[in-house]
């Protein structure tokens, strides 16, 4: 008679992250229930389980049993971009949509310490955040018109309504120094590849938050990180591959050519519909994918509807999808870029936050009559920018607004691209970030119009659409 099936919790109040790892490593060679081999260990058992196996043996996987919820506080959006750059982690950061920020609510680098630059650093941020708090109600008022107070609507609600929307506007002054918190949720080891990461970063910021990272988690990973040091092969490649880029001849942003398919497999729908047929068959895989290729227009077609039946809003499409794969060459605004980077199951290749690329001007500054305090802080910061680069091009990225353009090579698979689609075209989504799921679904369907139906994108609104309701300009200068 078999056994009887258990599933419960091997609570971390009860025990620690590392004994926990432990009790589940040890399964693969113990017949003993979890919890009975929980209970025979303590800290010093574990800690030598994991130098004998994870540090000394590199069974690495072992570590990510061990989890932690890590708090940061006060670091800048720039120290944000970083921290989440690890993309098998899961992050709950400040929102620019829904809060606002005081006017000293940015961070100073220590790179400036006594530095004559410091001051006009300095000047430049509170300058940004003032004229962020200048244009804040005026641009209210814009957003007040174009959506109105309902009947019955409470003013309080009609605040909360408005209250992201004309925010959203404002937040393209905030620079890169902005504070913020992050909730951080983790395994012991991506845990240690980001602390190596930002050990080994050019920012002095992002190194001591490394080390702070660090010395609170091995209060409860005693022995999972506590040999992690910064690694000079990426300090020194990246200098090497700097010096490299620095040979090749800028080229300044186009208006019209702000987001190219670069590379894709034409191939790649014949290739998810044949790997969708080999996962239920018994078959190769070279047999599948003839078999869709002889299967003409049609019983693609009629394949296709097969997979996407029935299949509701909140439903993952078919792992398969993976098997088609898209590359963008992308230039966006430093904030869409912030939503973008949130989708970490892709790769993402962004160029260094500069001025170097003009700045959006949204069509409500325009019409709340800032505009002129608009460009004076987004000029301003532009020659501070250029100031500080000149001293440590890693430090001017601090005072570079949001609205501030920026490149980023990105590469996904469709079933990433259609979440997304689905998600950052939604009307609740950020006009910027709309604007760029909405050109990535167009260019995707013209390239694999089989399966890029099947994408969710909002039908009500276009890229151009969005352009001209929401942009008076792309890459002003």
């Amino acid at each position: 008679m078999s056994a009887e099936r258990q599933v419960y919790l091997l609570d971390p109040q009860d025990y620690p992250p590392e004994t926990i790892a432990v009790a589940f490593a040890k399964t693969s060679r113990s017949p003993d229930s979890f919890l009975k081999i929980a209970a025979e260990l303590n800290a010093e058992k574990s800690s030598e389980f994991h130098e004998k196996w994870v540090v000394g043996y590199g069974h690495a996987s072992v570590a990510e049993h061990a989890v932690l919820h890590i708090a940061v506080e006060n670091i800048s959006r720039l120290a944000v971009e970083s921290l989440e750059s690890n993309r098998l982690a899961s992050y709950t950061e400040k929102s620019t949509r829904y809060q606002k920020w005081g006017p000293e609510d940015f961070y100073v680098p220590q790179e400036l310490d006594g530095h004559a630059l410091r001051d006009l650093y300095v000047d430049t941020c509170r300058m940004l955040f003032a004229t962020y708090h200048e244009i804040l109600r005026p641009v209210r008022d814009v957003i007040a018109r174009r959506y109105p107070q309902r009947e019955g609507e409470s003013d309080a609600a009609f605040d909360r309504r408005v209250r992201s929307e004309y925010v959203d506007v404002c937040r393209f002054l905030l620079p890169a120094a902005s504070l913020a918190n992050v909730g951080v949720t983790v395994n012991a080891r991506t845990l240690e590849h980001a602390l190596r990461k930002m050990l080994s970063h050019p920012l002095e910021e992002v190194r001591q938050m490394g080390e702070e990272m660090k010395k609170v988690s091995e209060i409860r990973l005693p022995t999972l990180i506590k040999y992690v040091e910064r690694v000079p092969y990426w300090e020194e490649t990246a200098q090497r591959l700097s010096g490299a880029a620095e040979a090749v001849t800028w080229e300044p942003a186009e208006e019209g050519d702000w987001c190219r398919l670069v590379d894709y497999d034409s191939n790649g729908e014949e290739k998810v519909l044949a790997a969708a047929l080999y996962r239920f068959g018994a078959f190769s895989f070279e047999r599948a994918l003839q078999t869709v290729r002889n299967a003409g227009p049609e019983g693609r077609r009629q394949l296709v509807e097969e997979i996407f039946a029935g299949r509701g809003k909140h439903d993952m499409p078919l792992r398969e999808m993976e098997y088609a794969s898209f590359t963008f060459d992308v230039t966006l605004d430093q904030g869409a870029y912030f939503e973008l980077k949130r989708h970490r199951m892709m790769t993402q290749t962004p160029q260094p936050l500069s001025t170097l690329l003009g700045y959006a001007l949204p069509k409500a500054v325009v019409e709340a009559g800032v505009q002129d305090a608009y460009r004076r802080a987004m000029e301003s910061a532009d020659a501070a920018y250029r100031k500080l680069a000149a001293f440590h091009p890693d430090v001017a990225s601090y005072v570079v607004p949001n609205g501030y353009n920026r490149r980023v090579l990105i590469s996904m698979n469709l079933r990433g691209a259609m979440h997304l689609v689905g998600l950052r075209s939604a009307g609740n989504a950020h006009f910027s970030i709309r604007r760029v799921a909405q050109r990535i679904a167009e260019d995707i369907r013209a390239a694999a119009p089989l399966l890029g139906e099947y994408l969710t994108v909002n039908t009500e609104e276009t890229w151009q659409g969005i352009e001209e309701q929401f942009f008076a300009g792309i890459n002003e200068s």
